[in-house]
């Protein structure tokens, strides 16, 4: 059986988006380093999990980009968690539908190769959070403060640290192993 782990971007307070809804935040603090780690987590998964709002964003964009990020965007396979899309253009993509706890399930026990990584959409990583299924968190720590938004984790939960690497722009990223 396979892992999911859940890749956020955070700031410094905890929130996961702006109140207003904002995008850009995330810049606060990056770097080539840290754009390695994040390219490295990307490209090892077996699979992208994405709600249905992150793949409208996405599916409109990944496939035209360019850059190191492009390739795994694009190649490796994505699954939609949607119970209203009925279509998804973007190659190597399939949906999900019905209960989210189920599919992510059985997506855990039909793999067997790397890992499956959420990331994108507050929604949907709430309800993975929710759901008790999430192995692994990596959560990048940018240097900003936005006063109020969405958050993560809105009931509370036991994790255990892994690692954290400090990056020379001022982000951090912690892995944190869920407890069983």
């Amino acid at each position: 059986m396979t892992s999911l782990i859940l890749k956020m971007s955070i700031s410094l307070d905890g929130y996961i988006a702006p109140a207003d809804g904002s995008s850009g935040w995330e810049a606060a603090g990056r770097s080539p380093d840290g754009a390695e780690w994040v390219l490295d987590t990307v490209s090892n998964a077996s699979a992208h999990l994405i709600g249905a709002a992150t793949y409208t964003r996405w599916a409109t964009f990944w496939p035209g980009a360019s850059g190191p990020f492009a390739k795994p965007m694009n190649e490796i396979p994505k699954v939609v968690f949607s119970n209203s899309l009925s279509s998804a253009d973007w190659p190597e993509t399939t949906i999900a539908t019905g209960d989210l706890a189920e599919a992510v399930t059985r997506l855990k026990q039909e793999r067997s190769d790397g890992y499956l990584l959420a990331q994108g959409g507050v929604r949907f990583a709430r309800s993975l959070v929710q759901t008790g299924l999430i192995d692994e968190y990596r959560l990048v720590v940018h240097p900003v403060v936005l006063g109020a938004g969405e958050q993560l984790f809105t009931t509370p939960l036991t994790i255990e640290p892994v690692s954290t690497i400090a990056f020379t722009s001022g982000a951090v990223a912690h892995v944190f192993a869920a407890h069983p």
